[in-house]
């Protein structure tokens, strides 16, 4: 069996101090681009100037990093990729394995408020699960893509490799953004191991010709404008990945821009509110300078499908998926879907509608996340025991 390392959040202090130097050395516009621009032309500039003075005056990482170093990291090579992964093991050693997958632009911290509360039940009657968080192909530690054409199928792969390693030979899957794309591979093509999904991002289609309920037309009316105005990051990554991600490589503030934007677009309001929202948004552009991964991270957009194709995708027959299949619809989510919709694409034996939260449900929702996750498994896993 190839080696697990273990491994350790450990950013050496020259490069936290060249970071405050950069910052402090960023000049800022001083105003936003004509007179009362607001959101109109994308975050507002209060927004970006308050974000970039936390980060300059109060941002601790040492203390986040500490934070990080709470639950075991290891490295393993898998296909001569190394892959960084975050493995918290519940007390019961009957608990069920958990592969969890972010998106852009999460991160492996993505899930850090909800880990522990899946491994280490404060309730001793609730489920508890292995949970195993890996950092996709050109996020934070893991190795970049190998080859030109590497796909979301082939982070499926290297996954299912990974958890079969960590001696999982059944697994239970919880993914959004593109990690619901590897999970939903997994859970359509890798069906003797992945035995159970749940997501809390789907993009599905309505039946033709059907009458909308009062949510499905709010969520479609604000999805329509989310295709029309803010999708201008995608267009760039997924054709243009070379130009903005070595202009942002080494850029901090241009980091904290094409990130946060997405913190700030795709949350509830009332996240958005929250001091932790500011935390998690430099936490991110912290991750993603420090690793240098911004510019690969950006190859989820180049080699695979396009936003306004994730509907189709999901409704071809062999990305179907196959397994028993939950959904959890977050009202504020990019895309949220409705019952009818999703369940187009797959098995689906659990739904649930949540009104706050939004795409980052695993920092924004950790506790309805982790009650939807029990549910699902309470339900299904039993049936392969």
């Amino acid at each position: 069996m190839t080696e697990i390392k273990p491994f350790r959040v450990d950013i050496p202090k020259e490069e936290v101090e060249r970071l405050k130097r950069k910052l402090q050395d960023t000049r800022l516009p001083g105003r936003p681009i004509v007179p009362n621009a607001g959101t109109s032309y994308g975050p507002t500039y209060q927004w970006a100037e308050s974000l970039y003075n936390e980060w300059v005056n109060k941002y601790d990482w040492y203390s986040v990093q500490k934070e990080m170093n709470e639950v075991p990291h290891y490295i393993t090579a898998i296909e001569d990729i190394n892959i960084h992964f975050v493995h918290t093991r519940a007390e019961n050693t009957d608990a069920i394995p958990l592969l969890m997958i972010h998106g852009w632009p999460g991160s492996f911290w993505e899930f850090s408020q909800i880990w522990d509360r899946l491994s280490r039940p404060s309730n001793m009657k609730d489920l508890s699960f292995h949970v195993v968080v890996p950092s996709m192909p050109g996020f934070c530690w893991s190795d970049w893509p190998p080859r030109a054409g590497w796909t979301l199928r082939d982070t499926a792969r290297i996954f299912d490799t990974l958890m079969k390693r960590l001696g999982y030979k059944q697994y239970m899957v919880q993914c959004g953004d593109w990690g619901h794309f590897v999970g939903r591979e997994l859970a359509s093509q890798y069906t003797d191991s992945c035995r159970l999904i749940h997501c809390n991002f789907s993009p599905s289609s309505l039946p033709d010709g059907v009458e909308y309920t009062e949510r499905e037309k709010a969520v479609a009316d604000r999805g329509n404008g989310w295709l029309e105005n803010h999708m201008g990051y995608a267009v760039c990554m997924r054709t243009r990945p070379h130009t903005i991600g070595i202009a942002l490589h080494d850029n901090p503030v241009g980091i904290l821009m094409w990130v946060g934007e997405k913190y700030n677009e795709a949350a509830d309001p009332k996240t958005q509110e929250r001091p932790f929202w500011t935390k998690a948004i430099l936490t991110t552009a912290s991750l993603y300078y420090f690793t240098g991964c911004i510019m690969p991270s950006m190859l989820c957009y180049y080699e695979s499908v396009r936003h306004e194709k994730f509907a189709e995708f999901a409704l071809r027959p062999e990305n179907r998926i196959t397994v028993p299949f939950g959904y959890t619809s977050f009202y504020w989510d990019t895309e949220p879907s409705s019952r009818r919709a999703v369940e187009r694409t797959g098995n689906l034996v659990f739904y649930r509608e949540r009104d706050n939260g939004g795409h980052f449900a695993a920092l924004e929702s950790p506790e309805g996340l982790a009650q939807d996750i029990r549910e699902l498994a309470g339900q299904e896993w039993t049936k392969y025991e």
